[in-house]
Order: structure tokens, then C-alpha cells, then sequence
């Protein structure tokens, strides 16, 4: 005999499935219990917020589930029957479960939101970063956010280490690891001191110049450096390597040779001709910024927030 043949006529009946084929969902659980509480599925059916039809509708479908009558109803109003008293019990009890989860899952996400660690390369916390984290402080005052600012390899070594919740890099490409979105995109300029060579030149600096010229450059790692070797194919000379934008143009200024940066750090400079912008030619300086996290870690409360505020 099989064991299908071997179940009994009521075994026959039992919905198939796991749990949730099985058991009411926890609204109709509410409902019951407020027809209960309140003797009239009118006023359950107020309680929680849906109509007389589709209460009594919610009812039949349990009962039908659980193979058993739950209420009768009169021109008096609605009474549990002995099944109904007994279901009403376990589903209190399946309720009162159901807060506790609710509460503890409100607990994680309080802690979760109560934080938020960044971590951005030089160019992003210098420049973008604190408009946007302004603005999320309007948002989420009671979110407390501390930034890490690095090149890109410190950036991506963060997030890998769970250390971050969200990164901001400047490189060429999608780091392994990790998952990504633009969110704008940068060029890096060439400039000089008013008085070198280039800063008085009519043509354009080509790829092969720029190669053959020691420069002031940002160390390696970083995102201005990862773009300049790959329009260079790994021929960068520096002349002087530094590790912030602000050194670069400093020692730029005052006159150690040629540097390339973004032209969102030398905007001052360039207006204020402490600097000044060298053309180039057959050279692709242009560069995406990107946000960053673990793969398949999509980023969640604050960190979704401060992902938004970037594309405004």
C-alpha cells in the first residue's frame, strides 16, 4: 500500500503545502480576535479597517482553510463557536508572536539606523560629501555618520572588511567585490604655474609630452592616479607623489612642475590664476564617480538615503 493510499478520508482533506498554505494569515488572525473582543463583525471589520463584505469574506476563506466553523452570525450579532473559542486562543497567542518579531525587527533597524559609516576617496570627501551630508542631516537628524576619507584602494579595503556601509570612489572600473553605481562623472585637467613653460604655450600637451614629463601626482591607489596610467598605458612619470589634493596643488603652485587633479578641486585656483588649465590632446582624462558596497549587499536605511541624495 502507498502512502498515499494509507491516509485516512480527513488526512485526504488536509491543505497541502507548508505553513503558509496551512495557516490564516496573520490578518485574518486579527480579525477573528475583534470579532471576539467586540461580539459584531461590523465593528471588527471597522476595527481593522476593511469593509463588512470583505470581513465576512475573510472569515468564510478560514473557515474553508481550517476545515472547521469559526463564527455564527445572527441578527444579534456574531458568537465564536466551540472551534472558533479554541482557534481564538492559538491565534492570540500567534499574534502576540508576531509583535515580538516586529518589535525585535524594529529594534535592528533602530540600530542599524542610528549610524552610518562612510568611506570616500579624496576628490568625493572633499568636494561632494558634505553637501550631501548636510542634507542628510535634515533628513536623518538622529543618524550619526563618521567619514573615512582615502584613495580608492583604502576605500574598497573598508567595504571588503565591513567597515563601511558605503563608498565612494573615482577609479576607472568596478572594483571586485563590490556592486556600483554612477553617480556623476569628473574630468582631471592638467595645470601649472603661471610661470612654467606650458602655462604660456599655444598647442595642446599630447600623450606622448605628458608621458614623458615628470609630474606632481597623487599617490598610486588613487582614483586620479588609476585614470591618469590608464590614458597613459602605465607611463606617468612623477616628479613628486602626495597623498592628498590639496598637497598636490600646493606644491603645484608653487611652481615643483605640471600636476593633473579634477577639476572640481582647482576651482579657486584656476580663477584666482595661482594656476593655470594646459590643453590636451588625444588623451581621456574624463573619469565616472561611483558609489559603492558588497555585492549583493543593495544599501539600506541611512546609507539608501545618502545613495538618493547623490543623484538630486
Amino acid at each position: 500500500m502507498s502512502e498515499a493510499e494509507g491516509r485516512t478520508g480527513a488526512d485526504a482533506r488536509l491543505p497541502r503545502g507548508g505553513l503558509a498554505h496551512r495557516v490564516p494569515d496573520l490578518g485574518a488572525l486579527e480579525l477573528l480576535l475583534a470579532v471576539a473582543r467586540l461580539g459584531s463583525l461590523g465593528r471588527a471589520a471597522r476595527e481593522v479597517g476593511v469593509s463588512q463584505p470583505a470581513a465576512s469574506s475573510r472569515i468564510r476563506s478560514m473557515e474553508r482553510q481550517l476545515g472547521v466553523a469559526l463564527v455564527e452570525r445572527s441578527p444579534r450579532g456574531s458568537r465564536l463557536t466551540d472551534a472558533g473559542a479554541l482557534v481564538t486562543d492559538w491565534a492570540r497567542r500567534v499574534v502576540e508572536a508576531a509583535e515580538a518579531f516586529d518589535a525585535g525587527a524594529q529594534a535592528l533597524r533602530d540600530r542599524r539606523d542610528s549610524r552610518l559609516r562612510v568611506a570616500a576617496s579624496m576628490t568625493i570627501a572633499e568636494y561632494l560629501l558634505p553637501g550631501w551630508l548636510v542634507a542628510l542631516r535634515v533628513q536623518r537628524p538622529d543618524t550619526a555618520v563618521s567619514l573615512h576619507a582615502g584613495n580608492s584602494s583604502v576605500v574598497v579595503d573598508r567595504l571588503l572588511a565591513d567597515e563601511a556601509d558605503l563608498g565612494f570612489v573615482e577609479g576607472p572600473g568596478v572594483p571586485p567585490g563590490l556592486d556600483s553605481t554612477v553617480i556623476a562623472h569628473d574630468h582631471l585637467i592638467v595645470v601649472a604655474a603661471p610661470g612654467h613653460p606650458w602655462a604660456r604655450r599655444r598647442r595642446p600637451v599630447d600623450a606622448a609630452e605628458l608621458a614623458a614629463t615628470p609630474l606632481v601626482l597623487r599617490e598610486e591607489g588613487s582614483g586620479t592616479r588609476q585614470v591618469l596610467d590608464a590614458a597613459l598605458g602605465g607611463l606617468a612619470r612623477p616628479l613628486i607623489e602626495l597623498s592628498t589634493t590639496t598637497a598636490v596643488k600646493a606644491a603645484a603652485v608653487g611652481g615643483a612642475g605640471p600636476a593633473v587633479l579634477s577639476e572640481l578641486a582647482l576651482g579657486e585656483e584656476l580663477s584666482a590664476r595661482r594656476l593655470v588649465h594646459v590643453p590636451v590632446r588625444n588623451v581621456t582624462l574624463r573619469r565616472a564617480l561611483r558609489a559603492v558596497w558588497p555585492a549583493g549587499h543593495r544599501p539600506a536605511g541611512p546609507a539608501r538615503d545618502l545613495l538618493s541624495l547623490t543623484r538630486g
